[in-house]
């Protein structure tokens, strides 16, 4: 990017037209009437680019200022006067004929550019016509776009000279010389954005300007129009549209929503006032396989307004290629183009187009067909778009209020011309956005599952097997599309998490299904659900209450595998998503004032400056994204006027306000430019000097992000261990890496460790057969309703004998029952895994054979179940085993994840069986029996106060390779805001994982709600809810990132640390949040006014490693590493100190709790297994100690109500283990010790003080949930 400061509103202004020499010396010589005249060439006559002073002034106004060198190539023009007989100079000589240079955009076409303003070809008239206008874009060779508003007009001409309306015909009749006739001109305004009506509104204004003058004052006025357009800021993303006065007419900037968003001010609902919903339909599906289309209608204007919206409709996908929205006659051989294309021609060549080239999408606006061009051998097919989708697409069409004239039909007439124009445009700008709406669903509903066939990792695209799960209907358009370039950046998107349209719909609009998939990774199938329906309902009803509570997790009933079959969801069409509409705010831009000298642009850039900040000080402090538009455009006006460090402190107040629209290359090249003594007044101020040397840091960081995508391919050559575990997280069977290690021992069982091609296209062909095979499986209704809606059956056995009838023995995740056979196939119920006391695999006599036969004993029967499985008998007896093995332990552990591994070990087996086919194959399956191993080999029993306190436990790095350590976990309680879906109402757990890596639960359900968004790359540190709409979020980085709870997004964040955040807390005054705190590792505290997010105090310890901080009463106590010292929030002034008491100088404090009601400090050392208590009235004295037993080192504590719920980490058996102790505070007595995970307890939090909640370390990567007494 070149030019990094922003244009303005206008690129560059062109008067385009006949010279009147040309049309005197044609009327003349020819004495032609000018409708026999043959059409004019036309040219550029006059060009109008910035700067609009002299260079000069311009010197003055960007003194240091080096930031607008955008490429230019020179254009020389002779600026041509008319020819006025017996007119003189004042001195009396002849004048001479001016002539300038004049620079030009270099992705300005001068040479190609008149057809385009005359595409219909300039023809005289001999009468006026009506002005005109269209719209032009242009494309350069990286792909970036320029705009164009062309708005022709006549003037009449006599004599060849061009005189105001009117005047040329009176003085025609006066004189009886030669009649008056019409010649076009047309002004093109140049923009580097597609601001489609505010410039058409500019032209119009301007034309209607133009009347009452001669030639020789059109230029000058034109000129004067273009510096103004040139002067006008094009407006940040966000709730701010600027508007500036263009009489008669107030001039309305839209500004994209937000950064991602494209600009739209264009009447988004034309195309479906020209087609109906199914051929928009059509046409879409066009673009989406990249067809060569050819826009065709009588009117200019609605050629590029009607591509220009498909593309919008498209968004975030993006046309790739050619795309030229008028074609002036002399182009009509780009038709003729072999690759693909979107292009517009004039009705009056449909015939030619037609009849002349092959295999084109011929789609005609004013009548609304859609046809092939006539030589295409055989008949182009065009895909439906799939099913549903098109379904909710047509039926919102349908229900949108298109017509402007039934919204007037109850409305008072407007006597008022701006009223009018204000009017219309609300009403515009709200068929705009539930149009976008429409269209989005639209794109969302065709691509919602892609992301089911990515592997992250790896960066692969199962194509394959994402066609097989779509309904067979709809596989030939998605074979197109597949192959498409725009699709190819679509993934890439997808591939690199990016928040975008897509993105934040598709994750709104989840459903509680598609969340619990986010946590349990099984294979697909079809629930009992979608089998009895195969129809998706939603399934959760929302209590709409002011504040949402916890759930008592009793109540809770997790889905053991809640699975999804994508070609059969339903997706909803009863009503249309409805967004919370966003309200806009306007700023008006003061006058400019003309003639256009140095001091009308200076006194232009001071009133723009102070009315900004104006509104910066009128404007409450919590309306900070408005505030950040303000600063964002005072930023810019301040660099206009040359004031780099103003701008720089205008920029650096986004942090604060909204960090999305940091202008990061502008603030960059302003750093490069910046003249040695501005450079060292910026390094001056710290703020500044930070903000610096991140900017710059940041252009060093800047890697290639990594953007190619693979599409899976099966291996062509042997695999070692490594290549296997790619080769298999790539396929997207199982992403853990311990899986896929016992899948490659089971699959090498008996030879070399490596995997030949075969044995792996064995394996995966019949996991796939096997997957295809259970997705046809149909129950009988008199089955399904014996099951959970949301269980699934995994596998099914051949026909085989039992003592309960002939019939076929299914698994599902929770039990295993009997397909009888017969008249009609019957439900009998063999056993639920958790009620099953014995398995064994024996044989009995039949004649002289004996028959391998599996028999099960359940707690609830007294007769056991037989089987006369024969050959099958050996895997069922170790998948049975496996699933009661897997039960046992979820049950125990109440963690519902172990149910889920162990199906996929029980269908890993499955596979490896029907893979190898040798005499091994149940030897090398059962090294997939993972839960049944470590049943026998190390019987885990969970001690029983464990057991009655755990409630649950989830798994936030489901779905990665390996687990995360859980650094730090927050819960936050539930509140209803009318503006919110009522999902974001509910209380989250938030937990965050490395590299600044956060995943939000949903805790009334404890379903993923967002799945890993980043907080920077380093380690977090510590997180709290400072407000009920905002979390601020800790880093080692030294900042805090704030999170919006509302939008999940992180768009503001404090960088005034010097050192890594350690601790935040809030001050609250009769229960409202008043101030915060937080500390650094380098000992400052800062004390923050939340709704400013300004710096109240600063505090310098006098000591270093501040680790973490409390308030109580005004006091703040301060935990380093050698002492907790106690200072005052005010003065900020030391009051009292606990020196570091233990022997060993190597030992340092950890961390604390304070009990101000009993006079009480809590704390613990590095490597030591005691708690001290302090006495906070005398400190000399010495501490309490409590002993805990199995403990390496206490490493977190938090108080919940009258306890100390204490984490710790330990060794059993060689193995890292973390326990929790709760320790009473009136007894001093350890009450409760809890062994809930495998790996140090590092991070605790409380839930209403009902619920404890514990995150472990990276052995374990999980989350336990304990009821607190």
């Amino acid at each position: 990017m070149e030019d990094v400061l922003p244009s303005g509103l206008l690129e560059i202004c062109l008067l385009v037209g006949v010279p009147r020499e040309r049309v005197r010396a044609l009327l003349q010589g020819t004495q032609r009437k000018p409708k026999s005249l043959p059409p004019l060439d036309p040219e550029v006559l006059s060009v109008f680019v910035p700067p609009f002073i002299s260079r000069d002034d311009i010197q003055v106004i960007n003194a240091g200022n080096n930031l607008n060198k955008s490429k230019r190539r020179s254009f020389r023009k002779k600026k041509e006067r008319p020819k006025i007989e017996n007119v003189k100079s004042l001195n009396g000589e002849q004048k001479a004929t001016d002539t300038e240079d004049i620079t030009v955009p270099v992705d300005v076409d001068l040479i190609g550019l008149p057809q385009l303003c005359f595409p219909g070809g300039l023809y005289i008239t001999s009468e006026s016509k009506e002005d005109h206008i269209h719209f032009l874009v242009f494309t350069d060779v990286c792909g970036n776009r320029t705009y164009g508003v062309v708005a022709q007009y006549y003037q009449p001409m006599q004599d060849g000279c061009i005189s105001s309306n009117g005047q040329a015909h009176w003085e025609s009749v006066q004189t009886g010389k030669m009649p008056v006739c019409s010649v076009p001109f047309a002004i093109c305004v140049i923009s580097r954005y597609p601001y489609f009506n505010a410039l058409k509104d500019c032209l119009s204004c301007l034309l209607v300007q133009l009347r009452p003058f001669k030639d020789l004052d059109v230029e000058e006025h034109i000129k004067e129009f273009a510096a103004k357009l040139f002067l006008i800021p094009s407006p940040p993303p966000g709730p701010l549209h600027l508007v500036f006065n263009m009489k008669p007419l107030q001039i309305v900037i839209p500004s994209r929503e937000d950064p991602d968003s494209p600009i739209i001010d264009l009447d988004l609902h034309l195309p479906l006032l020209c087609f109906k919903p199914e051929q928009v339909l059509q046409i879409m599906t066009c673009i989406l396989t990249e067809q060569r289309i050819v826009f065709f209608s009588s009117d200019w204007a609605l050629l590029t307004l009607i591509a220009e919206c498909f593309m919008l409709y498209l968004h975030p996908l993006q046309w790739q290629h050619t795309f030229v929205p008028i074609l002036s006659r002399q182009m009509l051989d780009f038709v003729m183009a072999p690759t693909s294309f979107l292009m517009g021609c004039h009705i009056d060549h449909f015939e030619e187009v037609s009849t002349e080239t092959e295999d084109l999408i011929l789609i005609n606006i004013d009548n609304g067909d859609i046809t092939h061009s006539k030589m295409a051998e055989e008949e182009l097919e065009i895909p439906d778009v799939p099913a549903q989708a098109a379904e909710t697409f047509i039926k919102r069409v349908e229900s949108l209020q298109l017509h402007y004239d039934l919204e007037l039909c109850h409305l008072r007439a407007s006597t008022d011309l701006g009223e009018l124009q204000m009017r219309r445009r609300a009403w515009q700008q709200k068929l705009n956005t539930e149009v976008q709406q429409t269209t989005l669903q639209l794109i969302v509903n065709i691509f919602r599952e892609v992301k089911d066939h990515l592997n992250y990792e790896h960066r692969v695209f199962n194509s394959e097997e994402f066609l097989k799960t779509r309904a067979t209907g709809d596989q030939p358009f998605y074979k197109k599309v597949l192959e498409t370039y725009m699709f190819h950046s679509f993934l890439k998107a997808r591939l690199n998490r990016k928040m975008d349209a897509f993105a934040r719909l598709e994750l709104s609009t989840q459903s509680e299904e598609d969340r619990f998939n986010l946590m349990f990774h099984t294979p697909r199938r079809l629930t009992m659900e979608k089998m009895a329906s195969k129809r998706f309902n939603p399934q959760y009803m929302i209590s709409r209450r002011m504040v949402i509570s916890m759930p008592n997790l009793q109540d809770i009933k997790l889905p053991e595998g809640p699975t999804r079959n994508s070609s059969l969801r339903r997706i909803e069409t009863s009503v249309a998503v409805k967004m919370p509409s966003k309200s806009v705010s306007t700023f008006k831009i003061p006058e400019i004032h003309f003639p256009l000298m140095f001091q009308c642009v200076h006194s232009y850039y001071t009133d723009f400056f102070n009315h900004l900040s104006k509104a910066i000080n009128t404007l409450p402090p919590d309306n900070s994204a408005l505030l950040a538009r303000y600063f964002y455009l005072r930023g810019l006006i301040s660099l206009m006027q040359g004031k780099l460090l103003n701008a720089l402190s205008d920029f650096q107040n986004l942090d604060k306000t909204d960090l999305r629209i940091f202008p990061t290359d502008l603030v960059r090249k302003i750093v490069e430019t910046m003249p040695p003594s501005e450079r060292l007044q910026a390094d001056r101020k710290p703020e500044l000097k930070k903000l610096i040397s991140r900017v710059m840091e940041k252009q060093r960081e800047v890697m290639k992000i990594d953007d190619h995508v693979k599409n899976f391919e099966l291996p062509k050559t042997h695999m070692q261990l490594d290549d296997f575990v790619k080769r298999i997280q790539e396929s997207g069977i199982v992403k853990d890496i311990d899986t896929i290690h016992r899948l490659f021992d089971a699959l090498t069982v008996g030879h070399q460790k490596q995997i030949d091609p075969e044995t792996f296209r064995d394996f995966y062909n019949y996991w796939k057969e096997t997957e295809a095979e259970a997705q046809e499986v149909n129950l009988p209704p008199t089955v399904i309703e014996h099951l959970d809606k949301n269980e699934c059956v995994y596998k099914l056995s051949c026909s085989v004998k039992t003592n309960y009838g002939v019939g076929k023995i299914a698994l599902t995740q929770k039990r295993l029952f009997l397909l009888t056979e017969g008249g009609r196939p019957g439900y009998v119920q063999i056993a639920a895994f958790r009620d099953i006391e014995d398995v064994k695999s024996t044989t009995v006599a039949f004649l002289l054979l004996r028959i391998p036969t599996l028999r099960i004993k359940t707690l609830s029967k007294k007769e056991v179940f037989e089987a006369n499985l024969k050959t099958e008998c050996d895997l069922w007896y170790l998948i049975v085993k496996e699933m009661w093995a897997g039960k046992k332990m979820a049950d125990d552990h109440k963690d519902p994840q172990y149910i889920q591994q162990a199906l996929t070990n029980v269908l890993l087996m499955d596979a490896v069986v029907g893979a190898l086919q040798s005499s091994k194959t149940i030897y090398a399956a059962s090294k997939l029996s993972y839960f049944d191993r470590m049943k026998n080999e190390v019987p885990m029993m969970v001690p029983k106060t464990t057991s009655e306190t755990l409630k649950h436990k989830i798994n936030p790095s489901a779905g990665e390779t390996f687990p995360q350590a859980i650094d730090v976990l927050l819960y936050t309680p539930g509140h209803l805001d009318p503006s919110e879906r009522p999902g974001n109402a509910h209380p989250k757990l938030w937990c965050a994982l490395n590299e600044g890596r956060v995943v939000v639960f949903d805790a009334s359900s404890w379903s993923i709600q967002q799945h890993c968004f980043k907080m920077g790359r380093s380690k977090l540190t510590c997180m709290i809810m400072v407000e009920q709409s905002h979390v601020w979020i800790g880093s080692q980085d030294s900042i805090i990132y704030i999170i919006n709870t509302h939008s999940m997004s992180c768009n503001k964040q404090l960088n005034d640390h010097r050192s890594d955040v350690t601790d935040i807390i809030v001050e609250k005054k009769n229960g409202i949040p008043s101030e915060a705190y937080s500390s650094s590792l380098d000992g400052t505290v800062i004390a923050w006014n939340i709704s400013t997010l300004k710096v109240n105090r600063v505090f310098q310890l006098p000591c270093q490693n501040l680790t973490s901080v409390k308030l109580h009463n005004d006091q703040l106590w301060c935990c380093t590493g050698s002492c907790i010292l106690v200072a005052s929030t005010h003065e900020f002034q030391l009051q009292m100190k606990i020196e570091h008491h233990l022997k060993d100088v190597c030992s340092y404090f950890l961390c604390f709790q304070l009990f101000p009601e009993r006079d009480e400090v809590w704390a613990s050392y590095s490597g030591s297994s005691d708690l001290y208590i302090w006495n906070t009235k005398d400190f000399s004295s010495t501490p309490q100690k409590i002993h805990l037993q199995d403990c390496s080192e206490i490493t977190c504590m938090i108080r919940v109500k009258n306890q100390v719920w204490v984490g710790s980490s330990g060794r059993s058996q060689g193995k890292s283990k973390g326990k929790i102790y709760v320790i009473s505070a009136e007894k001093k007595t350890v009450e409760k010790e809890l062994v809930g995970h495998a790996d140090t307890v590092k991070a605790l939090c409380s839930a209403e003080d009902r619920y404890v909640l514990s995150g472990s370390g990276k052995e374990e990567g999980k989350i336990a949930i304990w009821k607190a007494e």
